[in-house]
C-alpha cells in the first residue's frame, strides 16, 4: 500500500495528464472540434506576428532585406 501511495505521488499528475489529453483527442477527432482550434491557433499566431512586425520595424526590414539580398 506504501509503494503505491509513492507511485500516486510520484506520477499522478502524469497519469492524470494522460487521461485528459486522451479523452481531449477522442473528443476532437469525434467532434471534427480540431478545425476550429486549428483555425483560433493561425488568428492567435497572425495576430502575434503582426504585433511584432508592428513593433520592430527595423529589425524585421533589416532581416528580410539581409534575407532577400541571399537569394
Amino acid at each position: 500500500m506504501n509503494n503505491f501511495k509513492m507511485f500516486c505521488d510520484k506520477y499522478g499528475g502524469a497519469i492524470l495528464g494522460f487521461i485528459v489529453g486522451l479523452v481531449l483527442a477522442i473528443l476532437l477527432l469525434c467532434t471534427n472540434l480540431y478545425k476550429l482550434i486549428i483555425g483560433i491557433a493561425l488568428i492567435i499566431a497572425c495576430i502575434y506576428f503582426g504585433n511584432y512586425i508592428q513593433r520592430n520595424k527595423e529589425n524585421v526590414k533589416d532581416k528580410v532585406k539581409s534575407f532577400i539580398d541571399r537569394l
